[in-house]
């Protein structure tokens, strides 16, 4: 069992580590965990399927005995069938991948599922819901990108939000949704069918416990108000 299968109706959020001080990443965790926190989303990037280079398996086997979150790793890398085996031995409870870097898809998700670890699909802004129809039986969860993959603290692309009306009448997959969570947006996301938030920016721009519990919050409430923006 994992954080998708045991969410039920729930709306959760969780912080993107992205955005942390990366000398002192478990206690940024732990920070956001006091405001709420059900899961830490974690960006492998390798500077070719983005331009950006980040953090891999060994930064993720130091972080999972750190923290009792579950930890949660979206590959934007090519060929990440070679990563996958590290990061399940590095004690990972989800993996999502990007179908544009997968050459056999169902064989990927096969092998992050028989590892033990829930597996899901990251859709990026312009890739069409369509496109992973034959993939669901396979999948534990859907990521939404509603920013351009690679950076933080983008701004939020509000059509995003028809995009994830349209996974929700296609499949009842929970739907994750990552890229200018902040209280004003996450309540569009939920309206439309997300459960889970990541938020990385918003989070570590201040109090990370105080700004995790208001986009939280906001997602379950219905928000303060209405937009997108940084």
């Amino acid at each position: 069992m994992g954080l998708f299968s045991e969410l039920g109706g729930r709306v959760v959020g969780g912080p993107s580590i992205l955005a942390a001080n990366f000398a002192y990443l478990a206690d940024e965790v732990e920070k956001a965990e006091e405001g709420g926190a059900e899961f830490v989303h974690f960006d492998a990037m390798d500077n070719q399927f983005v331009s950006n280079l980040t953090i891999g398996p060994m930064v993720a086997a130091s972080l999972v005995p750190e923290t009792s979150l579950p930890v949660d790793a979206h590959l934007m890398v090519q060929n990440p069938d070679n990563l996958i085996p590290a990061f399940l031995e590095a004690g990972v409870k989800s993996i999502s991948v990007q179908p544009e870097a997968v050459v056999h898809l169902h064989r990927t998700l096969t092998t992050i599922r028989d590892g033990g670890v829930e597996a899901g699909l990251t859709l990026n802004p312009t890739t069409p819901p369509e496109s992973i129809e034959w993939a669901i039986p396979h999948l534990d969860f859907i990521l939404v990108m509603s920013v351009n993959p690679g950076f933080g603290g983008q701004k939020f692309i509000p059509e995003t939000i028809e995009k994830i009306r349209r996974i929700k009448e296609m499949c009842d997959l929970p739907i994750q949704v990552d890229g200018g969570i902040k209280t004003e947006t996450a309540p569009l996301v939920v309206k439309a069918g997300a459960q889970v938030l990541v938020a990385g920016s918003a989070v570590y721009k201040g109090d990370p416990a105080v700004e995790m519990r208001r986009i939280i919050e906001a997602g379950r409430s219905g928000g303060p108000g209405v937009g997108g923006g940084e």
